[in-house]
């Protein structure tokens, strides 16, 4: 695995609120994908657990999962980039444990990484960041990674296979690839890994699926 500079990637500025908006190189405020996913999707399930395990526990899951995951982004980004990286706190070492099974067990895959934390924006209509973009075995491919209080099963984790499909499709518009397949590689707490690829007509459906969420989010949230 090497990190190979083949894109001139942007830098975008965000703007966090209320919704998330990226600055392009154009001028443009986007909307970031995650926000278009946020602000579209059916809340009622996330409302039963929240009162079924009481608002103060559930900010408290919500607030740590947060945490867990900052880390465990930064620490597989400073691996890419060949640069040390420590964080002495419980919810460091535990985010550092569970990025080395992602490392291992998901990485070994990427034999050739093009950027790490990849700003991406499709203009007109979204921008947002992914985890990286480079070669999964053997071909081009966009690379998340996830951290999860438990293990998920695949209908779960719709709304990031839509991510993935759509950071495809805005890398395809900027840099003229023709890149149609992501994963996402996930770690639990008890460091259980998961892998979700979407290739094929999966990767047809969670397109098709984004841009409905797009249209909804533009008629209702513009």
């Amino acid at each position: 695995m090497q990190l190979t500079q083949k894109y001139n990637y942007s830098d975008l500025k965000r703007q966090d609120g209320a919704v998330r908006l990226y600055l392009t190189p154009d001028g443009e405020s986007l909307p970031s994908v995650t926000t278009v996913l946020s602000k579209t999707k059916d809340k009622s399930g996330l409302d039963r657990w929240r009162k079924r395990v009481g608002e103060k526990t559930a900010e408290k899951i919500i607030a740590d999962s947060a945490r867990i995951g900052t880390a465990l982004h930064l620490y597989i980004e400073h691996y890419v980039n060949g640069d040390g990286y420590k964080d002495l706190t419980d919810v460091g070492k535990k985010a550092q444990t569970m990025a080395q099974v992602i490392i291992d067990e998901g990485l070994k895959d990427v034999t050739e990484i093009w950027g790490s934390e990849v700003h991406l924006y499709y203009p007109g209509k979204y921008a947002g960041t992914t985890d990286m973009v480079g070669l999964y075995k053997g071909r081009p491919a966009i690379i998340d990674f996830k951290q999860t209080n438990k293990p998920k099963k695949r209908e779960w984790v719709q709304d990031y296979l839509m991510q993935l499909s759509a950071y495809a499709h805005a890398h395809n518009h900027l840099f003229n690839t023709e890149i149609d397949q992501g994963v996402i590689l996930m770690c639990s707490r008890d460091l259980l890994f998961q892998r979700f690829e979407l290739t094929g007509e999966n990767f047809t459906r969670a397109t098709d699926s984004f841009m409905k969420k797009l249209d909804l989010y533009n008629e209702t949230i513009i």
